[in-house]
């Protein structure tokens, strides 16, 4: 019998073609945004986590505002702090920024930069590995040793990729390059590559400053972020007495708010796109209705030669959900090439995931036997005799 309702369900469907695509059209458009919008997201939060995790998740930035005066962070008490909590805090660096001004060997002209001061621990934490030469070491750092560590961007620019070794001109002060960073974007300027490193407390008499007003902070795991922005908290308090004066800020807690406010805009779109699945069902529902009444009669002879209700009322829920089915099938598809298409355009990885798939699939068939049970329900409970007589 179930049989027999699907194969009466196919051939209603393909004998009026044109208005059962026009039907389904509606499930496929809010089936392919759904699919799109998904996809384009949940590759946009992976693209943003991988940049994050890229930039350290474990790391933790205090900023002291050129508003503490003289209240300042002593190199001391960080310091204090990580030996105190060795299995919560596995490093820090001061960062300290001075503007690096440089001459093009091959026209002289000048090239405009920054240069980050740090100490030796800086590189192993971010995870940056020194592919030609060495890192700073306690040495350099101590005595204010005039070496700098570059990116690929800086030794192509600068010295033709020969750069280990070389006299780097900063600001008129000559600097031997002991380090050439391993190749971490595309080696081009503003890239990540494009980076010039000194030591802290070089960069800060370059400066002429006598307190570091930021520090970058690595907690041992992402498990121990939140312990370690805790006791960091603790400290900037004690040390400065204003929050006014300080921010600290994990990157494991950015990464997570931007994630929610993503998944945010992700539930809004998904929404909009559903009102086209709601729009679609009352299409589905209409044409339903319609096909009821241009089938009255073979309702009143089917029901005169024994068919039950249920029979009748499963053959037109079937042929309901059948159209929605083949729609969602359909839009899951397009949406999926869309997602693809666009991803690749914006330069993500997006694939279609399992779970939106048998959502939207499940959504689609829900959609059609919801709509259709009230049409179905319609044509179960004809009289035999008035659809018989029915012109």
């Amino acid at each position: 019998m179930l049989r027999k309702c699907f194969e009466m369900a196919l051939s209603s469907v393909l004998s009026n073609k044109m208005r059962s695509v026009l039907t389904m059209l509606g499930i496929v458009i809010g089936i392919t945004a759904v699919i799109a919008l998904t996809s384009l997201m949940s590759g946009l939060t992976g693209t943003i986590t991988e940049t994050f995790e890229e930039m350290g998740m474990e790391s933790i930035t205090v900023s002291i505002t050129s508003r503490a005066s003289t209240k300042t962070l002593p190199i001391e008490d960080v310091e204090e702090l990580m030996n105190e909590n060795p299995d919560i805090i596995a490093g820090f660096s001061p960062t300290v920024s001075m503007p690096a001004y440089m001459k093009d060997p091959e026209d002289n002209s000048t090239i405009s930069s920054t240069a980050t001061g740090i100490n030796e621990q800086y590189l192993s934490l971010k995870g940056y590995n020194v592919q030609y030469g060495r890192e700073l070491t306690y040495i350099d750092v101590e005595r204010q040793m005039k070496v700098c560590i570059i990116g690929t961007y800086v030794a192509q620019n600068m010295f033709n990729g020969d750069a280990l070794g070389q006299t780097l001109q900063i600001t008129g002060t000559p600097y031997t390059v002991v380090g050439i960073i391993e190749e971490q974007d595309d080696s081009t300027e503003g890239s990540s590559d494009d980076i010039i490193y000194v030591p802290y407390t070089l960069a800060m008499h370059t400066t002429k400053t006598n307190t570091i007003s930021s520090y970058t902070i690595y907690a041992t795991s992402q498990d121990t972020v939140e312990e370690a922005e805790t006791l960091i908290e603790n400290m900037c308090y004690a040390a400065i007495g204003d929050d006014d004066y300080y921010t600290v800020t994990a990157m494991k807690s950015v990464a997570e708010s931007l994630t929610e406010i993503l998944d945010r805009m992700e539930l809004m779109l998904i929404t909009i796109a559903g009102i086209s699945l709601v729009v679609a069902g009352i299409g589905i529902m209409n044409i339903m209705l319609v096909s009821v009444t241009e089938r009255t009669r073979e309702i009143g002879i089917r029901k005169s030669l024994g068919a039950k209700q249920g029979s009748i009322l499963s053959q037109f829920v079937i042929e309901a959900g059948m159209l929605s089915c083949i729609g969602g099938v359909i839009g899951i598809i397009l949406g999926s090439i869309a997602a693809i298409v666009v991803g690749k355009l914006l330069g993500m990885d997006v694939l279609p995931t399992a779970s939106s798939i048998i959502t939207s699939f499940t959504i689609s068939t829900a959609i059609g036997v919801f709509f259709g049970f009230m049409p179905a329900r319609k044509a179960a409970k004809l009289n035999p005799i008035d659809a018989l007589r029915y012109d």
